[in-house]
């Protein structure tokens, strides 16, 4: 049985819709969802007035946790849970419930426990303080820690499990370092979280990896190996981008989003049938993500997916709007029914062999061109 939540977000639809899937994929079942302009009035995060309706939403709908779908500082949420009697989850932590959730292997694990440990740590002090005030819910049970041994504990373990991703990424460069020698080529699948990744990393592989509505179905990387006109190629599927996803935990998840920026090839898998302003705040986070851990942008191929669901005028139309539309490493594909999938495939080949894109002789790739360059 899910634990019930209240879940308090702000009044866009998108928003909402991002914030829904976010309680789902933790396990909640939200009964209630309060909608406002501004989540960062400075004593609740909320006007006082919607605290105390609140109180009366918490009386009826007994919840075991309200959601607040922004970042809370310590003293912020000590105010809502003190008053509410209630166990306050702020976006941070319930990412990091996600990620803890999802996380398979164990360098996952380790990278979902360091970005934890720094969640804590920038908290660190100010929950000592507000420890000592008295007993509050939520907190995890502080107690009488002294500022300097809670501190210093959490530093500690996060040395401890800092070494440990240290090897993960050193066995990584090894890896990297090996398939250099024997010559394979390497692609990276990237994108905003439920793009279809891994859809498309089956369509790609043959393989039967878990796919998902949920977010962050996948949270380790996971590479196989493809064959395109005799070449062999490895393609790897990652974590999923999401937006404000805090810089230290996309730090946390180096040793794994590294790899996009040593692979030959990374495709942005992007979800088309999304209303266009969902998409474009997507696509964004997609991009300065990637911008931000540094990958070339030249090796980018931009994937519209699930185009089996919008019509192709709609496409073209959203592929303008996000500057793509001249973009000759940018194509609709449908990872479901295999829509455009063999035009990709030469798409990949071609820049593999440093040729040029197909030309008119096949049909897909003339389907390709004309989303790319229709006036």
């Amino acid at each position: 049985m899910r634990d019930s939540a209240i879940l308090i977000t702000y009044d866009k639809e998108d928003v909402v819709k991002e914030a829904i899937a976010l309680c789902d994929a933790a396990g909640y079942e939200i009964k209630k969802i309060i909608r406002q302009k501004f989540l960062n009035k400075s004593k609740f995060g909320l006007g006082e007035g919607k605290v105390e309706e609140l109180k009366e939403f918490i009386g009826s709908l007994r919840p075991d946790v309200i959601i607040y779908d922004e970042i809370l500082r310590p003293s912020q949420n000590y105010n809502l849970a003190s008053t509410l009697k209630t166990k306050i989850l702020d976006r941070e932590m319930l990412i990091l419930e996600i990620f803890q959730r999802r996380a398979k292997s164990s360098e996952s694990m380790l990278q979902v426990k360091l970005a934890h440990l720094r969640y804590e740590m920038s908290r660190a002090k100010e929950r000592v303080r507000l420890a000592k005030m008295g007993e509050q819910p939520g907190f995890m049970g502080i107690g009488k820690f002294e500022v300097d041994v809670y501190h210093n504990d959490i530093k500690n373990r996060m040395n401890n499990t800092k070494s440990k991703l240290v090897k993960s990424s050193k066995q990584r460069e090894l890896h990297r370092q090996a398939r250099k020698r024997i010559g394979f080529k390497t692609i990276s699948l990237a994108g905003y979280t439920s793009a279809g990744k891994t859809t498309l990393f089956n369509t790609l592989t043959g393989e039967r990896k878990e796919e998902s509505p949920n977010l962050f179905t996948t949270l380790s990387t996971t590479t196989r190996k493809i064959v395109l006109r005799s070449t062999e190629i490895l393609i790897s599927d990652t974590v999923g981008f999401i937006s404000k996803l805090p810089a230290y935990m996309i730090d946390a998840f180096k040793s794994t989003l590294e790899e996009l920026v040593y692979t030959d090839i990374v495709i942005v898998v992007v979800d088309s049938s999304d209303p266009f302003p969902e998409l474009r705040k997507k696509f964004r986070s997609c991009v300065s993500t990637l911008d931000e851990i540094g990958v070339n942008q030249d090796k980018i191929i931009f994937a519209l997916n699930k185009s089996d669901l919008v019509p192709e005028e709609e496409i073209i139309d959203k592929a303008d709007q996000l500057g793509l539309k001249e973009n000759k490493k940018c194509l609709p594909v449908s990872a479901v029914t295999g829509k455009n999938i063999p035009a990709l495939k030469s798409l990949i080949y071609s820049i593999l062999e440093n040729q040029p894109l197909l030309n008119e002789k096949n049909e897909i790739a003339k389907q390709e061109i004309k989303i790319n360059h229709e006036d």
